[in-house]
């Protein structure tokens, strides 16, 4: 049996085993202007004539990015993304959910480029009260400026899954009641820029944005976003219904075939973990790295 068809029939079971989505609280229209709004320089910021596609650009005057006009606690999200192509070193595409407050609550996916030939590097993060350093990364297994892939984060009150096509990349557990923080309780607004981040992103800031190779451009379609809209009552978004299928119980773990891709992703793709890094927290890693992942 070729490696090829093996990969093929995996995907069809994980597509099978994977999160299932009940087509009746998904509340995303699939046209970005009417689900998003521009929120830093407008004018790099460019739409398709149908709504259904969207793209940032970075140049010397500018990045951009954009937000959902609402708010959402608990759901699942699916981004599409083609990332910038070529030479992308400096650069940062970020896709994530903020709820903006002074101890906020975040989940990140932030795409690091990199000099041409070098693979990108996806660094994933967690804020929960407004503490983060939970940074893990991982180099993807496909060239992520060919085609576009989609990225999604499933956040429920048991965990947050990040996902890239559907194959669970990281897990965040709910160890609220061990005391460790867990995004909970503030709602969360989605959010997707494009920005220079040559002090840090590259090689920790060593290679720097080449100006000759842009204007950047990073592209998104085929967002979905199956979650519970905010309007001030927590209550709504946390009680277990049809609606709400993400909080059933049969999503508080993975599968035993999700978990058998989470463990190939950590063990073949995985190059940092903050869970890992002593010398970084002085041999008192944070908490949660002691506590079951599911």
């Amino acid at each position: 049996m070729s490696t090829t068809f093996k990969f093929a029939v995996f995907i069809g079971l994980l597509i099978t085993n994977t999160f299932q989505v009940s087509f009746s609280s998904v509340i995303s229209t699939g046209d970005f202007n009417k689900d998003f709004s521009a929120t830093w320089s407008p004018s790099h910021v460019y739409t398709t004539a149908d709504g259904r596609t969207r793209s940032l650009k970075l140049d010397q005057e500018s990045g951009s990015g954009f937000a959902s006009n609402q708010m959402f606690l608990f759901g699942q999200i699916d981004m599409q993304i083609k990332l910038v192509p070529g030479h992308s070193a400096g650069t940062v595409v970020a896709f994530y959910l903020s709820s903006d407050q002074p101890k906020r609550d975040e989940i990140d996916f932030e795409f690091l480029g990199n000099v041409s030939g070098q693979p990108y590097i996806l660094q994933t993060n967690v804020y929960a009260d407004g503490n983060d350093d939970r940074e893990e990364r991982i180099y993807l297994w496909f060239d992520p400026t060919k085609n576009f892939h989609t990225y999604s984060v499933l956040w429920n009150l048991h965990q947050i899954v990040f996902m890239v096509d559907r194959i669970p990349i990281r897990l965040y557990r709910n160890h609220a009641d061990k005391g460790v923080a867990y995004p909970r309780r503030q709602p969360m607004s989605i959010k997707a820029s494009l920005w220079n981040g040559d002090s840090w992103a590259t090689r920790g800031g060593k290679d720097k944005i080449d100006w000759s190779k842009g204007p950047f451009i990073a592209s998104f379609r085929n967002h979905k976003i199956d979650a519970c809209p905010w309007n001030g009552n927590p209550r709504f978004c946390r009680a277990e219904s049809s609606t709400n299928w993400w909080n059933k119980e049969r999503y508080s773990t993975l599968t035993s075939t999700q978990r058998r891709w989470f463990k190939w992703v950590r063990l073949h793709h995985m190059i940092y973990d903050y869970c890992q890094d002593n010398k970084r927290f002085q041999n008192n890693l944070p908490k949660e790295c002691s506590l079951p992942k599911y």
